[in-house]
């Protein structure tokens, strides 16, 4: 039998006292994603060990640098991506929103990194060395958003990739308890973020003058042309009395 410690009167076997010292890992992991990553995500969390613990030495070495040089702003960083790689105006812009508010040191409770939230597996297929840095990070979004949007030809089921990856999607937007959100959300964003269609100043209508003509007065006719004084034959009584 295990040796066991007396607590209060009360023996605990020996390797009870394993279990607090196999949590303090898990905890000090996730309350260093909650507080550096700007992030909400349980202390007793055993979701996403491995990479949380990525994207946390990723922050470590990239936050020296950044104190020092701080960042770019990133809205013309995403409006040159979205030109550079043929992406719908807007739609970059909201999906970053979405994804991060817009935070260049955000760490995701599943350990995504950065503007674009990328996992590190992802981060590393599109060689992207820091994904704190919002040059390269936004970019490499960008790349990625605009292969789903060839390969899928339309804007949801493109941002249904970018978030469950394009093996889910299977000519519609997987229903997961959170894609299906997330799409939601993207789009309603898009609707602000798209530039706003030109409004073409409608030309005052045209009211044509209609002539109104006048109506005309019959001329009165001369008594004697009238049928008054005819006689069934056609000629007049007075000219009948003036040949006797």
């Amino acid at each position: 039998m295990g040796r066991k410690r007396a607590v209060g009167g009360i023996e605990i076997p020996k390797w009870a006292w394993l279990v607090p010292c196999a949590l303090v890992p898990v905890v000090l992991l996730n309350l260093g994603v909650a507080w550096l990553g700007g992030t909400q995500v349980s202390p007793l969390s055993f979701s996403f060990l491995q990479t949380k613990a990525r994207a946390l030495g990723a922050y470590v070495a990239h936050r020296p640098e950044c104190v020092l040089d701080g960042h770019p702003p990133l809205e013309p960083l995403i409006e040159d991506t979205e030109r550079r790689h043929g992406i719908p105006p807007g739609l970059l812009k909201a999906l970053i929103q979405v994804e991060s508010e817009t935070r260049v040191h955000r760490i995701s409770p599943a350990g995504a990194m950065g503007p674009g939230q990328l996992m590190p597996d992802t981060a590393a297929l599109m060689r992207v060395e820091d994904p704190f840095d919002p040059a390269p990070s936004v970019d490499a979004s960008g790349r990625y958003l605009a292969e789903q949007l060839r390969r899928f030809r339309d804007v949801r089921l493109a941002v249904a990739a970018y978030n469950a990856g394009p093996g889910s999607v299977n000519g519609r937007v997987p229903h997961n308890g959170e894609t299906e959100f997330y799409v939601a959300k993207v789009l309603a964003a898009y609707e602000h973020t798209r530039p706003k269609a030109p409004v073409v100043a409608k030309r005052p209508a045209v009211v044509k003058a209609v002539a109104v003509k006048a109506p005309v007065a019959r001329k009165a006719r001369p008594q004697g042309d009238g049928l008054q004084g005819r006689s069934p034959g056609g000629a007049s009584a007075s000219r009948r009395s003036t040949k006797k």
